[in-house]
């Protein structure tokens, strides 16, 4: 068998970063998405993961894929658990939650339940807790990649406060700044707002609130290498309000946050007609495209890049990514799941991760 060649952060003696993976939601597609993403060993070379989640709901996917498994399973509330973090893959594993079941033993168990929002939520808060450990320590976390959960099963775990991963880790790190991005090969789009109704975008859409996207965007590109990034902000209404003929938003706050970023010499123009400037966008012509509300931005994201598009939470003091897709109920237990944009996260997350911090040897 021929061997495998050092991947560039090997030849450049980088120290091995360590990610937490977090399983999502037990009856979704989570499980198999992490099984078959991991199951690369150059990419497992990268990087060492902490999965937290149900190692028999794990092995259940990897049977499904033909997939031997790799990893190494401890209790996640195990003394032994620091003696495990030097192997490639450890799954932390949270079997007090097994009861649940895994998706496709019965279909009709696929669905949003308060059992499966309550554990994914856990899987999370455990990830989080290493996240924010001390520097040096065992169980500290570079970075957390979550596999999908469902809101709606948080909401019956008693979970609603939160709509989502972003809320959660921006509420535990206190971020006072914090946004939605995406990022792919051919887009990268930033979000002014993200799970809230549309119709409460008028009260909500301020001055600082697209301004923030615009900074935090900005930042988010240079670290991603992008020396002078060219920013496109969206407007929010039809032919970006056509001079005040649709609304008076794009005048009113808009208009005034752009001047407000350019006077601290982002290059960002706009705002611009969203039915067209994702077309400039995917030709190469913007680096980032500020949307103001979630369908404007993902609609364009998920049509173009959505096996490849990574979801980051931007702002927070570390690296969070999670693919760009749901939990798949209506295929979940069929290994018919896509891994890629969930392969695309942990590269992502782990590049990020890196450029963190100095490299070191190993």
């Amino acid at each position: 068998m021929s061997e495998i060649p050092p991947t560039p952060d090997e030849r450049a003696g980088a120290r091995r970063p360590t990610i937490g993976v977090t399983m999502g939601d037990p009856l979704g597609v989570g499980a198999e998405v992490v099984v078959k993403a991991l199951a690369d060993p150059a990419l497992r070379r990268r990087a060492r993961f902490m999965v937290y989640g149900m190692a028999e709901t794990m092995h259940y996917a990897a049977d499904l894929a033909e997939i031997e498994p790799y990893w190494w399973r401890v209790q996640h509330d195990s003394p032994l658990v620091e003696t495990a973090v030097g192997q490639s893959v450890v799954i932390l594993d949270h079997d007090e939650y097994t009861t649940i079941g895994s998706p496709g033993a019965g279909r009709e168990r696929a669905r949003s339940t308060r059992a499966g929002g309550e554990a994914s939520f856990r899987f999370v808060e455990h990830a989080i807790r290493d996240a924010k450990l001390s520097p040096g320590h065992p169980l500290r976390l570079d970075a957390v990649v979550t596999a999908p959960i469902s809101k709606q099963s948080w909401a019956m775990a008693g979970r609603g406060k939160y709509p989502g991963h972003t809320e959660l880790f921006a509420t535990r790190f206190n971020a006072k700044r914090w946004a939605m991005m995406f990022i792919s090969p051919r887009l990268r789009v930033i979000l002014a707002t993200a799970h809230v109704p549309l119709m409460d975008l008028r009260n909500l859409l301020t001055l600082g609130r697209v301004f923030d996207p615009i900074d935090i965007g900005n930042d988010v590109c240079r670290g991603l290498g992008i020396e002078k990034p060219r920013i496109a902000v969206c407007g929010l209404n039809p032919h970006a309000g056509e001079g005040g003929l649709f609304g008076d938003e794009e005048t009113r706050v808009i208009e005034p946050a752009i001047r407000m970023a350019q006077d601290t010499g982002i290059d960002v123009r706009g705002p611009f007609p969203a039915d067209t400037i994702f077309i400039s966008a995917a030709r190469g012509e913007f680096d980032l495209v500020v949307a103001m509300y979630h369908d404007q931005g993902l609609i364009p994201v998920k049509l173009l890049e959505w096996e490849r598009a990574v979801n980051v939470t931007a702002g927070l003091p570390i690296v969070r990514t999670s693919p760009d897709h749901g939990t798949a109920f209506d295929i979940a237990g069929a290994n018919r799941a896509d891994a890629r944009s969930m392969r695309a996260s942990l590269d992502l997350a782990i590049d990020m991760a890196m450029a963190r911090q100095p490299a070191v040897n190993a």
